[in-house]
């Protein structure tokens, strides 16, 4: 049976009146719209809700799964401890996805809880719902730091397992919007703040779902959302359903975006598989840029794929231009996938005779060396995006104010401990920050004395 219905919920704590104390008629507008919500899952009598929580547990690299058969919780944290829940969890469904994940070998599953307690952004539908329908077990499920991509096709896993077990089931994917929407607001302003909003709520208000995964990760960032992945597991587990949609609110009146917005599906449509179509067309991209690379970044390509498919580097090639083979310079070598980083790694100071064998060994250490990753795998290959960055020499300067974060890279060093930050890097918007940063690489303390330096770099693409 398929997911009869999904709903897009925000989880402000003040919306109770036990917590807002009257400061919820501020948000009166969601307060109705979550009204209609809970209203609507009465109609529908679900044997179980699935939720998404960006409060649940949340790891960098997993997708939790809230184990046993319940958990409790209160707004004790919010002053209301009178306000509580007692929640029976669906141990089948549950089972289920977590058994599909294991299949398919999917990093999801009910490992590394600490503390069972419910959180408030599955408590806040919860509070509404339960005041018009207690018909039901939950599965509360949390996000994870893995890509838009993961956590659509972790829908379809949750979609594939509600089929199966034939329950009949509701889908509410809790998040906030924009945090950043006006200056008086707990967050401040960002200008992606209110574009955010706009965009999500058009999307959604449309089941555009496909659009999800085309929001840039660094300007979710910057926009400070709180539920952009709850809200794309639940387009995954909508998968190749034709779905109506009715947006029923949006407020940004404390600074913080709150949308809700219900989906209906009405059948299969085989033109609304939308990861299928995003990953065809990220593949497309990838070989084009792939193709119209240069010389270093082919050389970079080369070697990382000749040593994942081989197990042993490969020899320099011959017939490269004098520039790389007559020259030594330290170069770094980044890897994204999917317009994440997947790995970089590069030597300041030349360590190998010329540059190509540079290019050639810091290929095969950011593909499988990196700490903050797993090696690159065979299959990961067509996806990956490449940058060789060659270095200038590094001088030395005595203030940030001899910095540009667009066009110098920094060299923070205290002892011999030594951070580095190349130049131009997304989020990095400031030299303060670019200092920050390449300090903390370093594990340099912030109270510790440290010197800096500068350097310039030739960026191939």
């Amino acid at each position: 049976m398929p997911i009869q219905a999904a709903f897009m919920v925000p989880h402000p704590p003040m919306i109770l009146p036990e917590i807002g104390r009257g400061s919820e008629a501020q948000i009166e507008e969601t307060r109705i719209g979550y009204e209609r919500v809970a209203r609507e899952i009465a109609r529908l009598k679900p044997e179980t809700i699935i939720l998404t929580s960006p409060h649940s547990v949340m790891y960098a690299d997993y997708f939790h799964i809230s184990p046993g058969r319940g958990a409790k919780g209160s707004f004790s944290d919010f002053r209301a401890g009178n306000v509580r829940f007692d929640e029976i969890y669906d141990e089948e469904l549950a089972d289920r996805i977590c058994a599909l994940a294991l299949e398919k070998h999917f990093p999801a599953g009910t490992l590394g809880e600490r503390n069972p307690k419910l959180d408030h952004g599955t408590m806040v539908p919860l509070y509404f719902i339960r005041q018009k329908y207690d018909g039901f077990r939950l599965v509360r499920i949390g996000l994870s730091g893995l890509p838009l991509t993961d956590h659509y096709a972790f829908g379809r896993i949750i979609q594939e397992a509600v089929d199966i077990t034939g329950r009949r089931v509701v889908f509410v994917a809790s998040g906030d919007l924009s945090h950043k929407l006006q200056t008086y607001g707990p967050y401040g302003f960002a200008p992606e703040g209110p574009v955010y909003d706009e965009r999500i709520m058009d999307s959604c208000g449309r089941a555009a779902f496909g659009e999800l995964l085309d929001f840039d990760e660094t300007f979710c960032e910057k926009a400070a959302e709180c539920g952009h992945r709850s809200f794309v597991i639940m387009a995954g587990a909508l998968d190749g359903m034709a779905v109506r949609a009715e947006a029923l609110s949006h407020q940004d009146v404390t600074g913080v975006g709150y949308g809700i917005c219900c989906f209906y599906p009405e059948g299969k449509d085989e033109d609304r598989h939308f990861l299928d179509a995003f990953l065809g067309r990220l593949e497309e991209e990838a070989d084009q840029k792939a193709k119209e690379a240069d010389e270093y970044v082919r050389l970079a390509r080369e070697s990382l794929e000749y040593y994942i498919r081989n197990k042993k580097p490969m020899a320099m090639p011959t017939g490269l231009p004098e520039e790389m083979t007559g020259a030594r310079a330290g170069a770094f070598v980044s890897i994204h996938k999917q317009g994440r980083l997947r790995g970089c790694i590069g030597t300041i100071e030349p360590v190998t005779p010329c540059l190509a064998k540079e290019i050639i060994q810091n290929a095969i250490s950011a593909a499988t060396q990196d700490p903050r990753f797993d090696p690159i795998r065979e299959e990961e290959l067509k996806w990956l995006e490449i940058n060789v960055d060659v270095l200038g020499k590094p001088e030395k300067i005595d203030s940030v104010k001899e910095l540009d974060v667009k066009r110098y890279g920094v060299i923070v060093s205290s002892g011999f401990k030594r951070g580095l930050l190349l130049p131009d890097l997304d989020g990095v918007d400031t030299v303060e920050q670019q200092v920050d940063i390449a300090r903390r690489k370093g594990g340099i303390g912030e109270k510790e004395n440290y010197t800096l330096q500068r350097f310039e770099v030739i960026r191939h693409r």
